[in-house]
């Protein structure tokens, strides 16, 4: 390839990249600067690329005035929660499947098939069971609804981390003496770190993101940040600096988390990826 060539292939590459980051900032740009605009700036023309007077009153209302700020807490607490049983529980039942072949196949296929349910067809069934079992509007029930609801993917991510990793590892352990679960903590475990870190960031942005479950199973007490943006529309018109204010705040843990696990994110993904 001529050097002519090269030089209009990174040229191409350098445009398609400036492209997609545009595509990418530039909403993310315009809700950050809808959040701290005055309230006459929204619709105006021409577009106010920045405001002259920029404002906090937005972030002060989302998160005090349309309790923005229990969501968020509620949130945390939920997502954290169903985070760390999903990722422990489907670990252990990833193990169990790829080591010891549990169920056969049909068993990790139905794993698998539950997520072709859509969660339409069972958010009325675990609305009543709640109801009855008095578990509507609290952290535990929506926290159950979302370990199970995270747990299939889970399992399927780390099933296909064990089932690449060598065996023969494990077994050294045992002939020197380590117990099965011995070898599994010592051994497997740290061996899957990128993939269990993969795993539990996939199922808690599921659940900080979840809407459906959380405005059928919660109310006035459990319910969390994703459901308060309801708020914001009303039959005389929409809070677009509320909501903007709202959305921001509730992209900072995601952004932080990603950037504090990027490398174990994009380890875990490269070697537990699913092989024909």
């Amino acid at each position: 390839m001529t050097r002519s060539m090269l030089t209009r292939a990174n040229i191409a590459r350098t445009l398609l990249l400036g492209a997609f980051l545009l595509f990418t900032f530039i909403p993310l740009y315009w809700m950050f600067i809808t959040s701290i605009k005055p309230s006459d700036d929204y619709l105006a023309v021409p577009p106010v690329w920045f405001p002259a007077e920029p404002t906090i009153l937005h972030y002060t209302a989302a998160l005090f005035a349309y309790r923005g700020l229990d969501g968020l807490i509620n949130s945390v607490i939920i997502s954290l929660a169903a985070t760390l049983l999903s990722t422990v529980l489907g670990t252990l039942m990833a193990y169990s499947l790829a080591r010891f072949n549990t169920g056969g196949q049909h068993l990790s296929f139905w794993v698998l098939s539950q997520r072709f349910l859509p969660p339409i067809a069972t958010v009325l069934p675990i609305f009543l069971i709640y109801r009855m079992l008095g578990l509507h509007d609290t952290h535990f029930g929506l926290i159950i609804a979302y370990t199970v609801f995270t747990l299939p993917v889970t399992v399927w991510m780390m099933f296909a981390y064990f089932r690449q990793m060598p065996k023969s590892l494990e077994e050294a352990a045992l002939v020197d003496g380590c117990t099965r679960w011995q070898s599994l903590w010592r051994v497997a475990i740290p061996l899957a770190a990128p993939g269990i870190v993969a795993a539990a960031v996939f199922a808690f942005i599921a659940c900080w993101t979840e809407f459906f479950f959380a405005l059928i199973l919660t109310s006035r007490t459990a319910f969390t940040l994703p459901t308060v943006f309801r708020a914001f529309l009303g039959f005389q018109g929409a809070q677009y600096g509320e909501a903007s204010a709202l959305a921001m705040v509730s992209l900072v843990p995601s952004i932080m988390l990603g950037i504090l696990v990027q490398r174990h994110l994009v380890r875990g993904l490269t070697l537990g990826a699913v092989r024909g």
